[in-house]
């Protein structure tokens, strides 16, 4: 979220989408939300999820609701982030690549060959099991007994996964900004600025 805005909005208004953001982990959100974070292949959900967002967004910035414009934002960054982190995406980009792939920064977050591509997967959920990852000390038991479609196996939630990591970050970067470039385009400038403040 700094990397993507935060030469664009103010330190408040930023916290506020951070934090809006970081409430979609919630344990609220961790069980029958699927469309929150893109698990168990949700990605029509996702998509839907998406749309639905964005469109609050903008209502609230066209009645002057800057507060529920933020909240809608952050909650929309965080699903449009986890569609790289928990998904399969990032592979199937680093696939199409020349070997040696290029650097994280050069990935494309929207490429239309991948966004509806029929081998694009997310991690699936497999509770109780799944739970135990989320336990340090446990993490290595957890991944001996999941499949390799769980979540726990195919998630680039952070460093600690890899060099894919950092091309699931980037994507993520890019595609906070093209999600704000979308909200840009449908306000005004007072909107934006009140916004942005």
């Amino acid at each position: 979220m700094r990397e993507a805005l935060g030469e664009i909005f103010s330190p408040a208004g930023l916290a506020a989408l951070i934090a809006a953001n970081l409430g979609q982990d919630d344990l609220r959100g961790q069980f029958g939300h699927d469309e929150y974070h893109f698990d168990n292949n949700a990605f029509d959900q996702g998509y839907a999820y998406l749309a639905e967002q964005r469109q609050l967004t903008l209502d609230a910035l066209h009645r002057g609701d800057i507060p529920a414009a933020r909240t809608a934002f952050g909650r929309l960054t965080h699903t449009a982030q986890d569609f790289y982190a928990h998904s399969n995406y990032v592979d199937l980009w680093l696939a199409r690549q020349a070997d040696p792939p290029p650097s994280a920064p050069a990935i494309d977050p929207v490429d239309p060959g991948l966004i509806g591509n029929p081998g694009l997967r997310s991690g699936k959920l497999y509770y109780p099991q799944e739970a135990l990852y989320f336990f340090r000390p446990l993490r290595e038991f957890a991944l001996s007994i999941l499949p390799r479609d769980s979540h726990a196996h195919m998630n680039l939630d952070s460093a600690e996964r890899g060099l894919r990591f950092e091309y699931a970050f980037h994507a993520a970067v890019k595609r906070t900004v093209i999600e704000f470039e979308q909200v840009r385009a449908a306000i005004s400038a007072a909107e934006l600025s009140a916004f942005t403040a």
